[in-house]
C-alpha cells in the first residue's frame, strides 16, 4: 500500500485508532491507579487482551504502539505486529522521546527525538510498523504559548513527518493544545488556530505530502478550570470551524485525541462534530484513556476474565465507531452496554 492508501485506511468511517503507546512511566501510573504491579508481563497481558478483541476487526483501523510493545511476542507465539495485522488493523509506533524543557523559554516544552530517527524508522518498518506518531504540547496561560514554543514544535513535527515519509510510512501529526487551565473555549480556538497554521506552514516548507498524513489535534474545548462550560453543539461548531480554517483540504482525515475528556464526553463530542461535518475529510478518533479506561478497571479486578474485559472494550470501541458516522446516541449507548 502507498502512504496515501494507508492514511485513508487509518481514517476509515466507522473505525478509529487505538493509542496504546503509553511509555513505561505512564503505564506505571495507569496500573498503579488500579492497584496492579507494572511489570512487562502485566503490560503485555493487558494490551494483548485488547488487541485480540473482536472490535479490532470492526472498529479499530490502527494501533499506536510503544517501542517495548512493538518488539514483543504474543502468548500465541506470533509477534504483536502480526497479531494486530491478523485482526485487520495497522500497527504504528510512537517515535518521539517526550516533551522536554525548551531552552530559553519560560517553562514551555519542545518534543525531542529527531536524532537517529532515520535509522529508527528503518528498523520500525522491518518490525512491521506502517505509521508513526509524534506529539507536541502547548499550554495556554496569559503568556503561553509563545511564538518560540509554537515555531519550535512545528519545525520538529515537520522534520519528523518528512523522515517518516522517507521511510514509506504515514506520519500522525499531533499538536496538542492542553486542556489544563481556566481559559475559555474562544481562547482555545485562537491558540489552536495559530498552532495549526504554523504546523502546516512548516510541513509545506519540508515538502511533506499531506495526502499521506493524518492530523491528531485537540478538540476546541474550554480549560478544565474554566467557569464558562461549553455545550456539545458549541464544541462541535468551533472545532469544525477551526479545522476548516486551518487544515488544507488534501489532508485525508483527522483522528482527534481525547485530551483528558471522559469516555462518554469524547464519544459524544466526536459524534456532534460528525453531525455537522461538511468537509471531504473524515473525522475519527485516536483515543488512549477514552477507549481503555473501563476495560483497564475490569481487567484489574480479574485478569483471567478475558471475555468480560473484551466485552467492555468492544462496547467503547463500537460507540466511538458509531460516532465517526454521527450514529451514536444515548439510547444506543444504554442498549449496547446492556
Amino acid at each position: 500500500m502507498t502512504i496515501e492508501e494507508i492514511a485513508k485506511k487509518m481514517v476509515t468511517k466507522g473505525k478509529g485508532i487505538l493509542a496504546a503507546d503509553e511509555s513505561t512511566g505512564t503505564m506505571e501510573k495507569r496500573l498503579k491507579s488500579v492497584n496492579v504491579e507494572c511489570t512487562e508481563k502485566n503490560r503485555l497481558h493487558f494490551r494483548e487482551t485488547l488487541f485480540s478483541s473482536s472490535s479490532m476487526k470492526t472498529c479499530i483501523s490502527g494501533v499506536i504502539l510503544f517501542d517495548e510493545t512493538l518488539r514483543q511476542t504474543s502468548s500465541s507465539g506470533i509477534s504483536i505486529t502480526e497479531l494486530i495485522k491478523k485482526n485487520g488493523s495497522i500497527p504504528g509506533i510512537k517515535v518521539d522521546k517526550g516533551a522536554k524543557l525548551l531552552a530559553g523559554s519560560d517553562g514551555e516544552k519542545v518534543t525531542e527525538g529527531l536524532d537517529g530517527l532515520r535509522e529508527r524508522m528503518e528498523e520500525y518498518y522491518k518490525l512491521g510498523a506502517r505509521f508513526a506518531k509524534w506529539r507536541a504540547v502547548y499550554t495556554i496561560s496569559n503568556k503561553h504559548p509563545s511564538e518560540q514554543c509554537i515555531n519550535s514544535n512545528a519545525h520538529a513535527l515537520a522534520r519528523y513527518a518528512a523522515l517518516v515519509q522517507e521511510a514509506k510510512m504515514v506520519p500522525i501529526v499531533e499538536p496538542e493544545v492542553l486542556m489544563d487551565g481556566d481559559h475559555t473555549i474562544d481562547k482555545c480556538y485562537e491558540v489552536t488556530s495559530k498552532v495549526l497554521a504554523e504546523c502546516y506552514k512548516q510541513l509545506a516548507i519540508h515538502k511533506v505530502n499531506l495526502a499521506g498524513t493524518v492530523l491528531k489535534p485537540n478538540m476546541i474545548l474550554p480549560g478544565t478550570d474554566c467557569k464558562d462550560k461549553a455545550s456539545t453543539e458549541e464544541i462541535a461548531k468551533k472545532t469544525l470551524e477551526c479545522l476548516k480554517k486551518n487544515v488544507p483540504s488534501n489532508v485525508p482525515g483527522v483522528a482527534f485525541l481525547s485530551g483528558g475528556q471522559s469516555e462518554l464526553e469524547a464519544t459524544k463530542n466526536l459524534n456532534a462534530i460528525n453531525k455537522i461535518n461538511d468537509t471531504k475529510m473524515n473525522f475519527t478518533f485516536s483515543y488512549g484513556r477514552a477507549l481503555q479506561q473501563s476495560a483497564l478497571k475490569t481487567w484489574a479486578k480479574s485478569m483471567k476474565e478475558i471475555n468480560t474485559i473484551q466485552e467492555v472494550f468492544n462496547h467503547r470501541a463500537k460507540m466511538n465507531g458509531a460516532s465517526t458516522e454521527a450514529k451514536w446516541s444515548e439510547k444506543l449507548e444504554k442498549s449496547s452496554a446492556a
